[in-house]
Formats: structure tokens, C-alpha cells, sequence
């Protein structure tokens, strides 16, 4: 083994990261070396330096007193470009640049660039300077539209004053009750909705972070782990305006949006705003300000828990909750052509065109019910933020997830133990009311004791989606099965049986994959590959399962799982000059992921400028697991099979 390692270094010095020791600042001409270099090394002229070019990986950089310096290997002459690409962004003629920065160890670069780059390249703020960014929207060909709730005077003389210098803006008003019809009428009009804004002085819009590529908006569960990301890199108020901004929408919007877009007024999606809460609460000075600032934010998440996920349509007969949709018929946002394999069948039947049957089908000229009910299922699979995955294709409003149901567990559990430490065991609510913690202890006991009775089967070890029209469990073997942990809500027997025996079916090369490959099943041309299926690995599940093994002592497992993700995603952005995309092959160990929306943050020029907003999070976290020692094997690139 250790000789195979030695080899590995050699190879992997020699071809991909060459160490120089010179310190000197080699300064060049920013356009004339970029010329150069696309032209000898981008050999498939997407002016980017990858490992899939066929160039000789050596370029000879000439600094301005005809200097020549060698630089080698993939790794070394895309950081070259992405500097270069940099300094010509900021307007200069010359870059000063010096090995050190060419050749910077991996994981430093990619934690450094998120930490002082990418986050600035993901941060949106609705004010005049910035808004006509964010109303692009390129899921959808519209005019510009700017909606503003009923009841914000505020927000509308803001917005209506700067429309005429903006020019082609509409400024509209919401109506005080959002029904579902007045949503499908904005189909043909949509456009952004109003988050929150500073209002003591002067009206000033609070920034958020998206999550990049053409989600250009603010996202439901994104948020929590981009939280998590700023949290750890020190930008704390950026964190508390994300929590902010998702409380306006609870008081304004009646619930945590998909997206600040008209099309997403009909769904949630996965909750996590007492976990937010809770966490930048923990990092805030424990003043008097702050606490106020808690104690609101409390109220909203109990009218969010009460009002959306413990009412109907959430809640179902077992007392449980499910994802659902208010809406109905297509979804607005997905690609023209997305839905033409399940409508096919369907115009053939009616004897029309598919483009004629489509048309009258979502001018509600036809009622087909079969169409109505898939469309009620996979709207509310869209909430659930799973979109798509077999586990939930035509069937999800029928089910009442583990992983929904435990994030919920979660909430009780958040609003109980706030509820209990800071507000003395007896917490006011704006109508009047108080609540106990123990009310909210005893809410968390009953749905563990529920999951338990209908999700929970000891043979595998697994929690399991539970269909209560069919009064059944699923057996869908997802990563979801397993987010009890993370919840912590289960017993240490428990989680010493899911640790043994259902862990194991998740784990791939590169972390964590979202289903089993026997779940998912064949893939065909009526069945296709969907992208939250197997063999497709998703931040968001590697940084809740690594915390939920951590709750219950498994440290060496999440440090293993931790290293598996962060050698895939260094791997990539080696290779592939800087890559950090959406979504990963965990079984390959691939960003190149082609499932049905493509891979958001791989199509760039020169460099990524904000990568992508939970898997820059997840790469921060995943930090934090790793030993220095472990960090150092990662830095040079050491597989993790040749480590554990």
C-alpha cells in the first residue's frame, strides 16, 4: 500500500499540482496571456483548462520584462486562467501574480473562494440597484413584474416610486386573500415577490443568497444549509436577514415559499426555520434587541407549524403531514417539453397534436382526471423539494414522509427547548395566548411515537414513507428514510440498527447516494433517470446525515462519509477548473450529471463566479469534520479508499 502511495504522488505531482518554491510576483499582461494560454491549452475552445483538454499542460508565462517562468499541469494553469479572468473582471491591465496563488493547495482555494467570493457572487438585495438582476427570470419568457403583498404600504410607495426610473417594471398589488385561482391567473404574468426591508429610516431591502445558475431567487430549504455556510464563514447578519426575509413571508405570504416567485404562492417546502432561528440566535449577542428579535421569530414559526403543516391539506387522518400543493395542472416553471411523455398518451386518446391537447389542456378545456391527480402528486413532490424521484412520482400527496414528518419532529422539539430556556417556560403570542413548553414536548412524544408505530420496521432498520390511503408502508429505500437521526428522535438501539444495517445501502464512493439502485429500478425511455434518484449524491443529505450520526456518537463514519464528499467535490474542481456544481454521480464520483435539468453551476467561462449555494455550505462543513491530518491527505489528493 505505501508504495502504491508513493507512486500516486509522484504521478499526481508531476502531472496535475507541481510545487514551486518561488515567492517572486511575475507580472504579465492580462490580455495577451490569456490569448496564449486559451489558445495552447483550451483545445476544445470552452475557455476553460480541464483535464479533457489536449493540450501539452505545459505553458511558458513571460512577465512584462520578457521573463519566462513555467507553469504545469491541469490544476496550475486553470487557476492561471481563473486569476487572469479575475483581474480583468476588476478593470486592470496587469496581474501581479506569484506561484504561491497558481499553485495554492486545493482545499484552501475552494474554501477561500467561497468564503470571499462565492457568497458576494450568490447575494441578491431588491432595491434599485439590484432588482432588475433578480426579475430575470430565466424559467420564464415575461415583462417584468415586481408583486407586493396587501399589506405593505411600506414596501408599495417604495416600489412604485422607482418603477418610472427603472422603466419597463410593473408594480402590482397582491390581493389579501391569495386563492389558488388568482394564482393560475398570473401563469401568463408572473414575476418576483417582496421580501423583507429595514424600514426605521429609509425603506432598505435585506439581501439574501440564491442558489445560483438560473435559481436566481430566494429558495425555501436551500436557505437552511446556505445558513449553515455563512454561519461558519463569520457572516452572521447575512445569516440572520435570510431568517429575516423567510419570517416576512410566513407574516405576508402565509407560508415558507418554494421560491419569492408568483408561481410558487401555491407551495412550501421542506421546513427548517427553527433550526435557522435557533442557530443564528446561538451566534447573536444576548441583548435585549435580539431577544425581541427571538421572540417574533418564535411567533412565526408556530403560526407557520400551526397554520400550514398542522392544517388541512397537510395534515392527514393518521396525524401525520404530508407534502401538498394547493395548485393544480402543470407546473408553470418546469421546461416546455417536460411533461410530453406522461400528455402523449393522452392526445393520442383525444385524436390531437400533442401541442393542440397541451394548449387546451392548460387552458382548462379539458378535465382528464387521471392528468388531475399526477399533477396534484407531482406539485406537491415539488414541495418536498425531491423534484424528481421515483419515490414520489404519482404518489406523494398519499404519503406521509419520514422525512417531512421528522423535520417537523424537529420544530416541536426546536419551539419546546426555546420556549423552555429563553422565555421562561411561558411564551406570549400575539393573539394573546401563551404557550408551555410542555405542550410542545408532549406534540414531539406523540408524532415519535406515531412514526414509530407506522414508519418505523425493525427487520431493515429503516423508517419508511407511509401511504395512509393504503395503510401501508412503502419500503422506498431513500437517504430521507434515515433523516430521524439528524431529527434526533430516535433511541440509541434504534440508531445502533440503522447504523449497521441501513446506513450501509447508501454509502457510495463519493458520500451518500439519495436512493438505493434497487429502489430506483430500470431506467428507460417511459422511465427515465431522475435526478434525486441513484446514482445521484445531493449536499443537503450528506451535511444532515454526517450531523445525525454525530448525535448519536458515530464521529469516525461522519469524518468518513465527510471525506468521501469533499474528495469527489476537490476532485472536480481540479480536474475541472474549479467546478462546483449543483448535484454529483457519488457513484462515479462525477459532476457530470445530465438527469433531466442538467447540472447547474457547470456552464461557465474562465471561472465560476459563485458555484452553488448548498454545495459551497456543504464544502465549509465538511471542513469541520476533517482532522488537520485528514485535511492534508485531502489537499494531496488521496483517495478515500486508500485511507479508511
Amino acid at each position: 500500500m505505501r508504495f502504491f502511495l508513493i507512486l500516486y504522488l509522484l504521478i499526481f505531482l508531476n502531472n496535475t499540482i507541481f510545487r514551486a518554491p518561488q515567492k517572486k510576483l511575475i507580472v504579465v499582461n492580462i490580455e495577451k496571456t490569456l490569448a496564449i494560454l486559451l489558445q495552447e491549452e483550451d483545445t476544445d475552445k470552452n475557455k476553460r483548462i480541464t483535464v479533457d483538454d489536449m493540450g501539452d499542460k505545459h505553458f511558458t508565462l513571460m512577465d512584462k520584462d520578457s521573463k519566462k517562468y513555467g507553469i504545469v499541469g491541469t490544476y496550475q494553469l486553470s487557476n492561471l486562467l481563473q486569476e487572469l479572468a479575475r483581474a480583468r473582471d476588476s478593470g486592470k491591465k496587469l496581474l501581479e501574480i506569484s506561484y504561491q496563488q497558481i499553485d495554492e493547495l486545493p482545499v484552501d482555494r475552494i474554501s477561500r473562494l467561497i468564503s470571499t467570493y462565492y457568497w458576494d457572487g450568490l447575494t441578491r438585495k431588491m432595491d434599485k440597484q439590484g432588482l432588475m438582476q433578480i426579475l430575470i427570470d430565466p424559467k420564464m419568457k415575461s415583462a417584468p413584474n415586481l408583486y407586493v403583498p396587501f399589506d405593505d404600504q411600506k414596501a408599495w410607495k417604495y416600489y412604485t416610486s422607482i418603477a418610472d426610473e427603472l422603466g419597463n417594471l410593473n408594480v402590482i398589488k397582491l390581493p389579501q386573500k391569495i386563492s389558488y385561482e388568482y394564482v393560475k391567473s398570473l401563469d401568463t404574468k408572473p414575476g418576483i415577490l417582496v421580501l423583507s426591508a429595514k424600514t426605521d429610516n429609509s425603506y432598505n431591502p435585506r439581501p439574501f443568497v440564491v442558489p445560483g445558475g438560473r435559481f436566481n431567487e430566494m429558495y425555501g430549504w436551500d436557505s437552511y444549509f446556505i445558513n449553515i455556510g455563512l454561519l461558519l464563514d463569520s457572516r452572521v447578519q447575512m445569516a440572520r436577514s435570510m431568517v429575516d426575509n423567510h419570517l416576512y413571508q410566513v407574516n405576508h405570504y402565509g407560508k415558507i415559499l418554494n421560491a419569492n416567485r408568483t408561481y410558487y404562492l401555491t407551495r412550501s417546502q421542506p421546513p427548517f426555520l427553527t433550526s435557522m432561528v435557533r442557530e443564528v440566535y446561538d451566534l447573536l449577542e444576548k441583548n435585549p434587541e435580539n431577544k425581541n428579535w427571538l421572540q417574533k421569530a418564535l411567533q412565526a414559526c408556530i403560526k407557520e407549524y400551526k397554520t400550514v403543516w398542522m392544517s388541512k391539506p397537510h395534515i392527514t387522518s393518521t396525524g401525520l403531514s404530508r407534502y401538498y400543493d394547493i395548485g393544480q395542472g402543470m407546473p408553470p416553471e418546469t421546461e416546455p417539453d417536460h411533461f410530453d411523455e406522461i400528455l402523449l398518451p393522452f392526445a393520442e386518446k383525444a385524436g390531437l397534436t400533442l401541442g393542440i391537447y397541451k394548449k387546451k389542456y392548460m387552458n382548462g378545456e379539458i378535465n382528464e382526471p387521471e392528468l388531475t391527480e399526477f399533477f396534484i402528486h407531482d406539485r406537491s413532490m415539488r414541495e418536498s423539494g425531491h423534484d424528481t424521484s421515483n419515490r414520489l412520482i404519482g404518489v406523494c400527496a398519499d404519503l406521509n414522509t419520514v422525512d417531512l414528518n421528522a423535520l417537523l419532529y424537529k420544530y416541536e422539539m426546536d419551539i419546546a427547548e426555546l420556549i423552555n430556556t429563553e422565555f421562561d417556560d411561558n411564551f406570549a403570542l400575539e393573539n394573546g395566548t401563551s404557550e408551555k413548553s410542555q405542550t410542545w414536548f408532549n406534540l414531539a412524544e406523540k408524532r415519535k411515537t406515531r412514526m414509530n408505530e407506522l414508519m418505523w420496521d425493525e427487520t431493515s432498520a429503516q423508517y419508511y414513507d407511509y401511504n395512509y390511503k393504503q395503510g401501508k408502508k412503502t419500503y422506498f429505500q431513500s437517504i430521507t428514510n434515515l433523516f430521524p437521526l439528524w431529527a434526533n428522535m430516535v433511541s440509541n438501539e434504534q440508531a445502533q440498527k440503522i447504523f449497521e444495517q441501513a446506513l450501509p445501502i447508501y454509502i457510495a464512493p463519493g458520500g451518500l447516494v439519495s436512493t438505493s439502485l434497487k429502489s430506483r429500478g430500470d431506467v428507460n425511455k417511459k422511465r427515465p433517470q431522475r435526478q434525486w434518484d441513484y446514482p445521484n449524491g445531493w449536499a443537503p443529505h450528506q451535511i444532515l446525515i454526517w450531523k445525525g450520526l454525530n448525535n448519536y456518537g458515530f464521529d469516525e463514519k461522519a469524518q468518513t462519509l465527510a471525506y468521501r464528499w469533499m474528495y469527489m467535490i476537490t476532485r472536480n474542481a481540479v480536474d475541472y477548473n474549479g467546478t462546483i456544481p449543483e448535484k454529483y454521480d457519488v457513484v462515479s464520483r462525477s459532476h457530470k450529471v445530465f438527469a433531466e435539468y442538467g447540472n447547474v453551476g457547470t456552464d461557465f467561462q474562465y471561472i465560476t463566479r459563485e458555484g452553488f449555494g448548498w454545495m459551497n455550505a456543504s464544502f465549509q462543513i465538511g471542513k469541520k469534520y476533517l482532522s488537520e491530518e485528514l485535511l492534508d491527505d485531502l489537499n494531496r489528493l488521496i483517495p478515500p479508499e486508500w485511507i479508511f
